[in-house]
């Protein structure tokens, strides 16, 4: 394809796809910091290239036969994100929010595929990871971003390069590395709720050999939810992080970089709106009526039963050491080692109401071990190798309380309630990899790979009850135990693609990837018959992809698109249903079920182009349809006004789109202006497996705004920025509980906030 056409092309694509999203590409050097204005002016007649490490290897994202999308430092700063969160709308197909009632989980599918429930004993759907480090649990992943040199989101299935396998996809961080010339930056912000930020970086060399760097944040603001009776505000920030690196590297042959970071957060509690009646059960007189939710928009007010002091706190650190030895020529060794710890100790008003029925604490400890090894290969032409073995040790203790005193009744008398859980969970995870990359003629290159992983769980668990007065005789110590017990499985996770390069600008692939997640124990099991058998099996995933890239020759315009097909099986459903209802003692479970089959298919888009001069336009457009093959739930089959419960798939809207645009215009002082608008789509998208109405978020749209001040001695940026424009209410996350009380509770997106921020580069 000639040059011009090929420019027409992806023009024309681009054209059709100014109603959907979009990510620009801004001029950085390679520690991430921003470049003088003059520089950044004239560089923004190109888009910048973009190295990406989604096979292990430093590659050009139009070169990689992976749907892969790819981040700079300035770029997430032009999407306004502040956390992992942030890059929400802006990647096909994810859906990245924060957590279900918590200030520093994360709830994220890609294509699909996730982990509605955010208890520990439920493995995550998507792997993060930082510099190449497997973070196990949702808990605490909610990053702040404050010392990022690029972050990667791989769409699809991860079974055969990362650390542990993943059935929706990846989300690599990769931070600064130390640079061998003295830098480094400050910068404060303020914003409307009370926000207040300091972040700082420095790095540079501490000897001959080695060097090192240091970066902090620290970021406060009041909450966006209050109580209107006391004034007391919700949902807001306090996180304090820092992280650290030393590299040494005594010659070309070998380096060794250590990595400590720290993090610790200590919040309010994180409060949504009921948007169900509740009820209590009255064991005399049936359901009683307790709380209608009031009509009308929500208005980011709320009340909780906790009382001061029954926050959310969080302590998260570790650190890991990377080693790489360039063993001959053609032979590479790298080594991860990395230790982590974790300590959440969170309340949780479950029901988000002043009742006292879905009220609980979480206090579990993390801790992991983790090594890799991996040998590279590179002939210098026709062929790549990766060979890895993998290991991680991981031990999850926790105790939980649950309080209900508003739930069971007696002829109107409110009986107190009191369940305590405590339990442990360990796992071992052991993997072999090997991976090639072979151009076997000119412009035609096939890769495969293969994974074996054997994963061994081991977990027990007691609960109890206590009841008050006048069902005092009715408590149970315990009430349900899971005997220590153990399980393994295995699986063999391959993937395939064949890739060819049409000319210098343009690459089509068609690949086939496996993935597994293992199977593990029910968390939730609080009736003897769940106890006896809490194991739920494995999930799997086959997805087969046709990619398209292309990159115009004078660097002004860029393509990617993606479609695909998913065979999902197996689906890890925690449900929510009542036993012996009307008894004295009922018993309200949460089985986990391996309930479903799901077909998922999609098409994707991502696009950016450079106008005229200085101008950035970039869109990101999804359309995804998941569906059900079968979703066995007991439920529906004894109850058919159930029978539409299972309609529609959690957190996979049909349709996503993103478009951005913005302008740097160049000042006669050699200092830059640039500003930039964005708009979001999302249509309608279920919030929880058991589908219910409440738990449903209509189509919408968020639109944000900024602008940016450069000097042009590059060390001056001013910047200020509105997110949610036009102060849109739109529900992220759901809790469903219906067994208890009927609770479904919504959380919802920040409203329209403002900021300013100012920085100084040295």
């Amino acid at each position: 394809m000639k040059r011009t056409q090929l420019s027409s092309a992806i023009g024309l694509v681009l054209g059709f796809a100014l109603m959907a999203p979009l990510q620009a590409q801004q001029a950085t050097d390679p520690s991430g910091t921003v470049k003088p204005a003059a520089a950044k002016q004239a560089e923004a007649t190109q888009l910048e290239a973009v190295t990406v490490t989604a096979r292990r290897r430093g590659e050009a994202l139009e070169k990689v036969p992976v749907a892969v999308s790819a981040f700079t430092n300035e770029d997430l700063k032009d999407l306004q994100a502040n956390n992992i969160d942030g890059l929400q709308g802006a990647v096909p197909g994810m859906n990245i929010v924060q957590g279900r009632g918590s200030s520093s989980s994360v709830n994220v599918f890609i294509r699909g595929i996730g982990q509605p429930d955010a208890l520990q004993t439920f493995d995550p759907g998507v792997g993060m990871y930082v510099d190449d480090v497997y973070y196990s649990r949702i808990q605490g992943a909610l990053f702040s971003l404050f010392d990022i040199e690029r972050v990667e989101v791989l769409r699809g299935p991860q079974g055969t390069l990362y650390g542990k396998n993943s059935t929706g996809g990846a989300i690599k961080i990769i931070t600064k590395e130390p640079s061998n010339t003295p830098e480094g930056s400050i910068e404060g912000t303020i914003g409307d709720y009370g926000r207040r930020e300091g972040r700082f970086y420095v790095s540079g060399p501490l000897g001959a050999t080695v060097s090192g760097n240091l970066a902090g944040v620290y970021t406060r603001t009041d909450g966006y939810v209050t109580d209107p009776a006391t004034g007391q505000k919700y949902n807001n920030d306090n996180t304090k992080a820092v992280r650290g690196k030393l590299k040494w590297q005594p010659s070309d042959a070998f380096s060794a970089t250590l990595s400590a970071d720290y993090t610790k957060q200590d919040t309010r509690l994180t409060l949504g709106e009921a948007t169900a009646p509740l009820y209590a059960t009255d064991l005399a007189l049936g359901q009683v009526l307790l709380y209608t939710p009031p009509a009308g928009k929500y208005d980011f007010h709320g009340a909780t039963s906790f009382g001061p002091g029954h926050g959310q706190k969080l302590t998260h650190y570790g650190a890991s050491l990377h080693m790489d030895w360039h063993l001959a020529d053609r032979w590479d060794l790298k080594s991860i080692t990395a230790w982590r710890k974790l300590h959440s100790n969170s309340f949780i008003d479950i029901d988000a109401t002043t009742l006292e029925l879905g009220d609980v604490l979480v206090d579990f400890h993390q801790k992991q071990l983790s090594q890799e090894l991996q040998l590279q290969y590179d002939n210098g032409s026709n062929l790549q190798a990766v060979y890895g073995l993998y290991y991680l040790d991981e031990k999850v203790p926790s105790h939980q309380e649950a309080y209900a005193d508003d739930f069971i009744r007696f002829a109107g008398l409110p009986i107190d309630f009191l369940r305590t859980i405590d339990d442990k969970l360990e796992n071992k995870s052991w993997a072999g990899f090997a991976h090639f990359n072979w151009e076997f003629v000119p412009t035609w290159t096939l890769a495969a790979g293969v994974r074996y992983t054997h994963e061994t769980k081991d977990y027990w668990r007691t609960t109890s009850a206590f009841f008050g007065a006048p069902l005092q005789a009715f408590s149970q110590d315990p009430q349900a135990v899971i005997q220590p017990t153990s399980k393994s499985w295995s699986a063999v996770t391959p993937s395939l693609s064949l890739e060819k390069q049409f000319n210098a600008q343009t690459m089509g692939y068609v690949s086939v990837n496996r993935g597994f997640k293992s199977g593990g124990f029910n968390g939730r099991a609080n009736d003897p018959k769940e106890a006896a058998d809490p194991t739920f099996d494995p999930e799997y995933v086959w997805t087969y992809e046709l990619g398209l890239k292309m990159r115009s020759a004078d660097n002004r315009l860029q393509g990617n698109f993606a479609a695909y097909h998913s065979n999902y099986t197996d689906f890890q459903a925690r449900v929510s249903e009542v036993q012996n209802p009307g008894s004295a003692t009922p018993a309200f479970s949460f089985p986990v079920l391996n309930a479903a089959k799901l077909k998922i298919d999609g098409l994707e888009f991502e696009g950016a182009a450079i106008l005229g001069e200085g101008t950035r336009l970039s869109t990101q457009l999804a359309w995804m349809d998941a569906r059900y093959d079968k979703f066995v739930d007991p439920r529906t089959q004894y109850d058919p006004s159930l029978a539409d419960l299972h309609d529609h798939v959690p957190f996979s809207p049909k349709f996503t789109a993103r478009v951005a645009l913005a302008h740097t215009f160049g000042l006669p002082s050699g200092n830059a202006l640039t500003f930039g608008a964005d708009a979001s789509y999302r249509s309608d998208t279920w919030l929880s497996v058991d589908n219910r109405d409440g738990l449903m978020q209509k189509s919408y749209t968020v639109t944000g705004v900024f602008g940016v001040f450069d000097s042009v001695d590059g060390h001056w940026q001013l910047r200020a920025g509105v997110r949610n424009l036009g102060d849109k209410v739109y529900k992220t996350d759901g809790q469903e509980f219906s067994s208890v009380g009927n609770i479904q509770t919504a959380y919802y997106g920040a409203p329209r906030n403002w900021y300013f921020s100012a920085r100084y580069n040295f």
